[in-house]
């Protein structure tokens, strides 16, 4: 059982969802608009939250932004927007995934129980260690030689991976399916983050000490020798 935050202004569409939802013994909240969401969120954290992007007081994808500036709570997103380039937009954001509606009570609880699935498997605490970075997953911390590291959350992501794989190269395909949660993408996108992921580990891509690229095939860190 989880706790599940329903965001959705449509009262049919929400009553739909929190039936499926509660049908399958996950404990259901909900809110009808993005600033009684971000209320729910900040002061009583759900398991994961369910965002319908055509909210009466802010877009969705604005909602988005804000719920990823307060918390790293499981964002399902909730569209009639088909368009792949704006799915593609969303993901990049900090959702964890996406439904196109309408969807089914199966799909649904498919989704979630995926989403939730990836987020326990992260849940533990666990402290990696390769040479003198250290990666604390349940903190969300990270630290190079003593001093702390100021990552985005999708930097933080990134490096998370990485150094759970140390001394292992991790492919393009996998980190776009495992951290940026997409099946297909542009490899441009994983090129930048990993650019900014050098500048703040002081490194270049000619030069590097963690993260060294296997040209045709990934990226792997390991530890300066």
């Amino acid at each position: 059982m989880a706790t599940v935050l329903v965001v959705e202004d449509d009262e049919f569409v929400r009553s739909a969802m929190i039936h499926e939802l509660d049908r399958r013994h996950h404990a259901v909240r909900s809110a009808g608009c993005a600033l009684d969401a971000l209320r729910e969120i900040s002061q009583r954290p759900p398991d994961c939250v369910i965002l319908d992007l055509g909210l009466p007081d802010l877009d969705g994808s604005e909602a988005l932004r804000m719920v990823r500036g307060i918390s790293d709570v499981p964002v399902i997103v909730a569209t009639a927007r088909d368009d792949e380039s704006e799915i593609v937009r969303l993901l990049e954001a900090g959702a964890d995934d996406y439904l196109v509606k309408p969807f089914s009570g199966d799909h649904l609880a498919a989704r979630l129980d995926a989403v939730l699935r990836r987020a326990r498997a992260t849940a533990a605490p666990q402290v990696v260690r390769v040479g003198g970075l250290v990666v604390d997953a349940n903190r969300r911390e990270a630290a190079l030689d003593g001093s702390a590291l100021s990552l985005t959350r999708r930097e933080f992501d990134l490096l998370a991976y990485l150094a759970a794989r140390a001394d292992r190269v991790v492919t393009r395909k996998e980190l776009l399916t495992e951290v940026w949660r997409q099946s297909y993408g542009d490899d441009q996108t994983i090129d930048v983050h990993l650019s900014w992921l050098r500048r703040k580990l002081g490194e270049r891509a000619s030069q590097p000490r963690y993260l060294h690229t296997v040209r045709g095939v990934g990226v792997m860190l390991s530890a300066p020798r």
